[in-house]
């Protein structure tokens, strides 16, 4: 891939999307955002980097920002994440998700970009039936958000068996929970999303909860594949140069750490990395959660230089230390 080459990031203003697009800078990939902020931050996007407030439903908008920075291809992250949400907002949901794919996928045809890295989701997958999921593990949506990714999947592997002439190159990456910081200036800013959570209640001096501690896990509390988000940068860009490169990738690949830690085990971690002593408060469970999943990135590290390059004290340590920068 040539230093001149430019990638449109969907979502670039977010939490992860940031994060990719500094990477993507630092291996000397010209970034793009596409954002409308819905939650995202334009202060996360570099000064440096082209930015263009759109929706993702905004075919037009999608088509003009690929032609006019002449982009090599799309790493496209930009929609609804939240699965708990997703069940009392399943419309909105599905029009964010699969409308908003459908539109992206238009606009590339229209502008003649053949790359595409999607975020996709390990909760497509639901509650596993085994103890570490493959990429062979059957796909068994618990969500409106976890079938709306998968579908976004079907979606892109449908436009590419369509015209040959028009190949699209192209690959998923499932993963559940991305935590911690690059850099002190990104963070995870979620409403949903436990770290976040956790940390915005001590600073305010409150008890974090639990959601479920009935759950049929060790200590009754849900069990969790926590990455972290520079790791998870670093393999979306892999992924681009290899698609760049016309080498090719698996159509889907987990992006896991191969290791299980329950939400409780986060909570000790969180107290000793903050200094703060609490015992979290018990509360119901959400919709949408499943007990447990935990995926192998064995694919992902034989193709896109996936591993754990952090420890769960590192990640929760990097975090805080996001969380009091911002």
């Amino acid at each position: 891939m040539s230093e001149s080459q430019s990638w449109l990031v969907t979502g670039g203003a977010g939490y992860i999307g940031s994060h990719i697009v500094r990477a993507l800078a630092a291996a000397g990939i010209t970034p793009v955002v596409v954002d409308d902020l819905s939650s995202g931050h334009r202060e996360f996007v570099p000064a440096d980097v082209e930015f263009v407030e759109a929706s993702l439903l905004d075919t037009d908008a999608l088509t003009e920002a690929m032609r006019s920075a002449d982009v090599a291809g799309v790493v496209h992250l930009a929609g609804f994440k939240y699965a708990g949400e997703s069940v009392r907002r399943p419309l909105h949901t599905y029009t964010q998700n699969v409308t908003g794919t459908v539109s992206l996928l238009e606009a590339m045809d229209r502008a003649g970009v053949a790359n595409l890295v999607f975020s996709s989701s390990a909760a497509t997958y639901g509650t596993p039936d085994v103890d570490l999921v493959t990429e062979q593990t059957p796909t068994r949506p618990e969500s409106p958000y976890g079938e709306s990714k998968l579908i976004g999947e079907w979606l892109i592997a449908d436009r590419a068996a369509a015209d040959p002439d028009r190949p699209l190159r192209h690959t998923s990456l499932r993963y559940f929970n991305v935590v911690g910081s690059g850099t002190p200036d990104l963070r995870d800013t979620s409403p949903h999303n436990l770290f976040p959570l956790v940390l915005d209640a001590l600073v305010a001096g409150k008890v974090p909860h639990i959601n479920g501690d009935d759950y049929p896990t060790p200590d009754g509390t849900c069990v969790r594949d926590y990455v972290h988000v520079a790791d998870l940068a670093h393999s979306h860009v892999v992924a681009a140069q290899a698609l760049a490169a016309g080498r090719e990738l698996a159509p889907v690949y987990n992006l896991g750490s191969g290791d299980g830690v329950s939400v409780r085990e986060i909570m000790t971690a969180m107290a000793a990395a903050t200094g703060i002593d609490f015992t979290p408060r018990i509360e119901a469970r959400r919709p949408g959660d499943p007990a447990r999943i935990v995926a192998s990135g064995a694919a992902a590290a034989r193709d896109l230089d996936w591993r754990m390059r952090h420890t769960i004290t590192e990640m929760v340590a990097s975090a805080w230390e996001a969380r009091q920068a911002g």
